[in-house]
C-alpha cells in the first residue's frame, strides 16, 4: 500500500478552516461505518468546498444540512488527479454512488433520505484536488413546478393587476359584452382561444376542448377566474360545454372520467348556443366559429322545397333485432329517374338533428349541386347494439345488403344501381361504412366515413396489425370502392390509443396505394357533429361528380 502523502500545513489549514471538512480514514467500497460525529456547521447550498491533501484512497466526510425529502444538487469539479463521490447514511451505510471516477467535472443531485446523510469524498490518485458545490437545496414544500405564465395576453393583464389589488369584476363585464371564449390574435396566422369560467369552488373541467381531451382548467391565484388557452388554427370551429366542480369519485377511471357529465352544461358567456332552444343548458352545448372557417353546404335557409320523411319498424332475422328506418324523398322524386342515388346513413337520431341531413339534401338538391338523394336513415337501437353492429360486424353489413335495400326497393320503388349506393357515418358509423363496403362491393361502390374509427381492431387482431381496416385493405385485393374519408386536426392520439387524425390518414395512403378512388379533407376540430354537419354535405359534393365514372 502506498504510504499517506504528509499534508502540508497550508492544506491542514484549507481543509479545517471553520470546522467545514472533518478528514476520515481511507475506506474501502461501500464506506464502512463512521464513527466521527457529524462536525458542524454542515454543509449546504450555497458554497464551494475545497478538497485536497489526501493520499491516495483517503477520504473526507462532508455532513449535509437539511431535513427529509429535501432535493440537492451539486458538481464536483477536479482539477488534479481522480475522485469519487458517494452518499452515506449517518451510521455509515453506502446509499449510492453519486460520481464514480471524476477526472474532470460531475454533476448529481439526490434526495435527502434523513437528517444525518453525509457525502464522502475520495480521493483515487495522490495529491488530487477537486473543488465540490452543493448548488441547490429545495425543501420538499416547495417541490411545486413553477406557475407558467398566461398564454393569453388578457389573463396576464388580468394577473397584473391582481396582484396590485384590483378585483375580476372590471374583467367579467367586459367578458360579458364580447362573450366567450376570449380570441386573441397569436404567431403564424394562428388563434389563442381562452376558454372561462366564474366562480367555481374546486375545479372546472373543459368538455370538447381543442387538445382533444377534457381539460382542467386552471385558477388564477384565489381569483373567481378559472382558465385555459389552447393555439388553434384560423379556420377552427368547434363545440364544447364546461363542467364546473365534477365531483372527485371513487371507482375505475373511466366512472371517474364520466363524473363530468353530471355537471357539464352550456358555457353561460357563450353567445353562439347549439341548439338555439333546449330544454335546458345542461342539453346544450356552446360553439366557437372562427371568421375563417369554411362554409357549411345547404346549412343557410334557401326557401328550397322540402322532401318527405317517413319512419317503420325493420324487423332482420339475419341480426334477430327490430330497429326504425327513416326514408327521405327529396321533394318531386320520381323513382325511375336514372340520375337518382341513394344514401343509407347510421345513427339516425344525431343525422335527423344535429346534422340536418334532410334540409341539407334539400338545399343541395334545389341547388342542382347534387342529383336527386333517396336517403335512408338507420337507427343504432341502443348504445351497447350500436358498438356491437357498427365496429366491422359482418352479419351488419349483410343486413343491409340482403334484407335493407330490398326493403327499400319495395318501400319506394326506386332501384338505384350499387354505383350510385353510398354509405355513411361518423365515428363507428364512418368504420361501419368502409368495412360494410370493403364486405359488399357489389351493393354499395361509396362509403362515406366522418372521422371514422379507424384505431379499432377485433380482440383476435394480430399485436403488429392493430389498426384492422388499413391492414386488411393492404393485404387483400382492391375492390371497385370510391371513398371519402375526412378527420379532424384535434382528433390526436391520447395515451396508448391511435388518433383518429393519423390512423385516418394511415388508411388514405394505404388506400391510395392499392389504387382506390379516394377523396380526404381535414378540418380545425374534434369529434363534433357540429364538424360533421358541414364535413358531410362536403363529402356528397365530393362523391357526386365520380358515382358515374366507371
Amino acid at each position: 500500500m502506498t504510504a499517506p502523502a504528509r499534508r502540508s500545513p497550508r492544506s491542514l489549514a484549507l481543509l479545517l478552516a471553520g470546522g467545514l471538512l472533518a478528514p476520515c480514514p481511507a475506506m474501502a467500497e461501500p464506506p464502512p461505518a463512521a464513527n466521527t460525529p457529524a462536525l458542524a456547521p454542515l454543509i449546504d447550498a450555497g458554497g464551494a468546498r475545497p478538497l485536497a491533501g489526501l493520499a491516495e484512497g483517503g477520504s473526507l466526510r462532508l455532513p449535509l444540512a437539511g431535513a427529509e425529502g429535501d432535493y440537492l444538487r451539486g458538481e464536483l469539479a477536479v482539477s488534479r488527479g481522480r475522485w469519487r463521490l458517494d452518499l452515506v447514511a449517518a451510521d455509515g451505510r453506502h446509499l449510492r454512488r453519486l460520481a464514480a471516477d471524476v477526472a474532470t467535472v460531475a454533476s448529481f443531485q439526490f434526495i435527502l433520505a434523513a437528517p444525518g446523510d453525509t457525502l464522502v469524498a475520495t480521493a483515487l490518485a495522490a495529491d488530487a484536488l477537486a473543488t465540490l458545490t452543493l448548488s441547490a437545496r429545495v425543501p420538499r414544500a416547495a417541490q411545486r413546478p413553477p406557475a407558467e405564465p398566461p398564454l393569453s395576453p388578457a389573463i396576464a393583464a388580468l394577473a397584473a393587476r391582481l396582484a396590485q389589488g384590483e378585483t375580476t369584476e372590471a374583467f367579467w363585464a367586459e367578458v360579458g359584452r364580447a362573450g366567450t371564449p376570449l380570441v386573441e390574435s397569436a404567431p403564424d396566422g394562428q388563434r389563442l382561444l381562452t376558454f372561462l369560467a366564474r366562480g367555481a369552488r374546486a375545479n372546472v373541467r373543459l368538455f370538447g376542448a381543442p387538445s382533444g381531451d377534457h381539460d382542467w382548467l386552471a385558477r388564477l391565484g384565489d381569483s373567481d377566474v378559472w382558465f385555459k388557452s389552447f393555439l388553434v388554427p384560423a379556420d377552427t370551429r368547434l363545440s364544447y360545454q364546461l363542467a364546473p366542480d365534477v365531483p372527485e369519485l371513487p371507482g375505475t377511471p373511466r366512472e371517474r372520467r364520466a363524473a363530468l357529465l353530471a355537471t357539464a352544461r352550456a358555457d353561460p358567456l357563450n353567445r353562439a348556443p347549439w341548439p338555439a332552444v333546449a330544454p335546458d343548458a345542461y342539453n346544450q352545448d356552446s360553439t366557437v366559429t372562427l371568421p375563417d372557417a369554411p362554409a357549411q353546404p345547404g346549412l343557410a335557409a334557401t326557401g328550397a322545397p322540402s322532401g318527405h320523411l317517413a319512419t317503420f319498424p325493420f324487423a332482420s332475422p339475419r341480426l334477430g333485432n327490430v330497429r326504425d328506418i327513416t326514408i327521405y324523398r327529396p321533394a318531386g322524386f320520381d323513382p325511375r329517374d336514372r340520375r337518382n342515388a341513394l344514401l343509407v346513413v347510421f345513427d339516425v337520431r344525431a343525422y335527423l338533428t344535429k346534422v340536418p341531413t334532410p334540409a341539407i339534401l334539400d338545399a343541395l338538391i334545389a341547388e342542382g349541386r347534387l342529383p336527386p338523394v333517396l336517403a335512408v336513415f338507420v337507427s343504432e337501437i341502443d348504445p351497447a347494439t350500436r358498438a356491437r353492429e357498427l365496429p366491422g360486424h359482418p352479419g351488419f353489413a349483410d343486413m343491409l345488403a340482403d334484407e335493407l335495400l330490398p326493403r327499400i326497393r319495395a318501400e319506394t320503388g326506386a332501384d338505384i344501381p350499387a354505383a350510385r349506393t353510398i354509405l355513411a357515418g361518423s365515428s363507428y358509423g364512418g368504420l361501419a361504412a368502409v368495412t360494410a363496403a370493403l364486405r359488399r362491393p357489389e351493393r354499395f361502390a361509396n362509403a362515406i366515413a366522418l372521422s371514422g374509427s379507424f384505431w379499432w381492431h377485433p380482440p383476435d387482431a394480430p399485436a403488429d396489425a392493430p389498426e384492422h381496416v388499413a391492414d386488411r385493405v393492404a393485404r387483400e385485393p382492391a375492390r371497385k370502392l370510391r371513398l371519402h374519408l375526412s378527420a379532424g386536426l384535434f382528433e390526436r392520439a391520447h395515451g396508448d390509443s391511435a388518433g383518429i387524425l393519423d390512423t385516418s390518414r394511415h388508411l388514405r395512403d394505404v388506400l391510395r396505394a392499392k389504387g382506390y378512388d379516394v377523396s380526404y379533407r381535414e378540418y380545425a376540430g374534434g369529434h363534433d357533429y357540429l364538424v360533421w354537419r358541414g364535413a358531410l354535405a362536403d363529402a356528397l359534393l365530393a362523391l357526386a361528380p365520380r358515382l358515374d365514372s366507371p
